[in-house]
């Protein structure tokens, strides 16, 4: 269905929306809106396209004056950007986050007993379940952490799991990201923003709150301490990273110093925090350093973001770090294609999400059937993440496949790939105009001595027509996301 101008609904402007084949979140493929948003367009309706688009406007500077920005660096070279928002929000069900949430916790079970058992006793490649050398030749595998013991033997405190709806209408887990995720400050503040934007709608619309995630974080990195008042602090690489707006913002929104390497100190087998006052002892840090960086004594000796002798002090328990060192290994995406058989293994159920169906390169038959097939399919190298390394087969030149192929057939332990999904869309709007846009879905799952969800979750809009890459870096932006009660 190219359009429909038979839409059942009151605004004007959406007569003309076009659904072109695609799972529409707002609008059923009869025409319909969907119950969920049925407020929410009368309301819009109400108010008339041109008062929206002012409000769109005014929430544009509104991102600005709070100073909500990202880096990207091309050529070498940093550029600061507002965040792209979109005030037509994503709006899930209450059925619908049930099962996401459901499956969240159960994933996220899983791959904390994968990464204390490949730490471990290596259970999991015993049975035979994931091969030896699948596990042993990820770059995100440490073998430093052998033997390692968290406290509450959480490995996973912070998680963010991308997820995408199909033209099925059912999600699908896309992406596992334990080591550093970022965005969840994007969250906080488009809900900042939407409630100034639309307070006639947050009063008639029971929308669930995310704005205690900070205070939940904090609760959870306290409890890794056997102290009664432990001290806390973010760890950043600097000014220079793409996500230090995040590191600041969270570290004033919990009440913790935010903290460089430089600024921490290893003394006596334990951290200090150099103060005006002298040295104070750190007894949990919220990492937002990649695990390598960490300990130049352990891992890269390059590098000069972490702290010499840390680890040895993680080691012996006098200090927690949220991600534990290796989590890296399940953001693998050699290693996602194997997550339904942990959740089977681990737990003995079957996966509430799945996964999108993924060809493994290293294996011979799914090679040469992603070689055959690559002007079909979404190649991406399984270390990478933000939308690098990847091609799109459907968009990519003869030549850009050519150079792919040739890619995996060099290094096949480096790449996965997947059929082009459909993801689904939300009205955005574009100018003037109401047009639709390819979204995902980045919940973020707290693990302490339970398990919590933030209700939504960060909703990444591809704003490039035709686009099927939501990643910020890439020119994506972002949508509020309501979780109805």
């Amino acid at each position: 269905m190219k359009t429909n101008a038979t839409m059942s609904v009151d605004w004007e402007i959406l007569h003309k929306y076009n659904l072109d084949n695609f799972y529409d979140e707002m609008i059923e493929s009869s025409g319909q809106v969907r119950p969920c948003y049925e407020h929410l367009t009368d309301r819009m309706s109400g108010l008339g396209f041109e008062e929206v688009v002012g409000r769109q406007h005014a929430a544009d500077r509104a991102f600005i004056s709070m100073g909500i920005t990202f880096n990207v660096y091309r050529d070498g070279e940093g550029q600061e950007k507002i965040f792209p928002f979109d005030i037509i929000p994503r709006i899930i069900p209450v059925k619908e986050w049930e099962n996401i949430e459901q499956g969240l916790k159960q994933r996220i079970t899983a791959l904390n007993l994968f990464l204390q058992d490949i730490y471990g006793p290596k259970k999991i490649i015993k049975d035979g379940i994931i091969p030896a050398e699948i596990i042993f030749s990820s770059v995100g595998y440490l073998k430093q952490c052998e033997g390692l013991k968290p406290a509450h033997h959480v490995w996973t405190h912070i998680s963010g799991i991308d997820l995408i709806k199909h033209s099925d209408g059912i999600n699908y887990v896309l992406e596992d990201n334990l080591r550093v995720p970022s965005g969840v400050s994007y969250v906080l503040g488009n809900r900042d923003i939407m409630k100034r934007t639309f307070p006639e709608i947050f009063e008639r619309m029971d929308v669930r709150p995310v704005n205690d995630y900070p205070l939940r974080l904090l609760e959870m990195l306290e409890q890794l301490s056997p102290r009664e008042k432990p001290t806390v602090v973010v760890l950043t690489p600097g000014i220079f990273n793409s996500a230090y707006f995040e590191h600041s913002f969270l570290a004033q929104q919990m009440g913790v110093e935010l903290v460089e390497g430089r600024d921490l100190v290893v003394q006596e087998n334990f951290v200090y925090m150099r103060t005006t006052q002298g040295l104070k002892r750190v007894d949990v840090i919220y990492r937002r350093v990649d695990d390598t960086s960490l300990d130049p004594d352990h891992f890269n000796q390059t590098s000069v973001l972490g702290v010499p002798g840390i680890f040895d002090v993680y080691r012996r328990g006098n200090v927690a770090l949220a991600n534990a060192p290796g989590t890296g290994v399940a953001d693998d995406k050699v290693i996602y294609a194997f997550v339904p058989k942990m959740i089977k293994y681990y737990l003995g159920e079957d996966p509430i999400l799945p996964n999108v169906p993924t060809y493994l390169c290293w294996d011979k038959k799914d090679r040469e059937y992603v070689i055959e097939n690559i002007g079909k399919m979404v190649v991406k190298a399984a270390d990478q993440s933000g939308g690098y390394g990847m091609l799109i087969g459907t968009q990519a030149t003869k030549k850009e496949q050519a150079a792919f192929k040739v890619k995996i057939r060099k290094f096949p332990r480096g790449y996965i790939a997947q059929p082009t999904m459909a993801l689904s869309r939300v009205p955005t709007i574009i100018d003037k105009n109401i047009e639709g846009r390819h979204v995902d879905l980045r919940p973020y799952v707290l693990f302490g001595k339970d398990i919590y969800v933030m209700p939504g979750g960060l909703t990444r809009v591809a704003l490039r027509q035709g686009s099927l890459v939501v990643n910020s870096s890439q020119g994506g932006g972002s949508k509020d996301t309501w979780v109805l009660r």
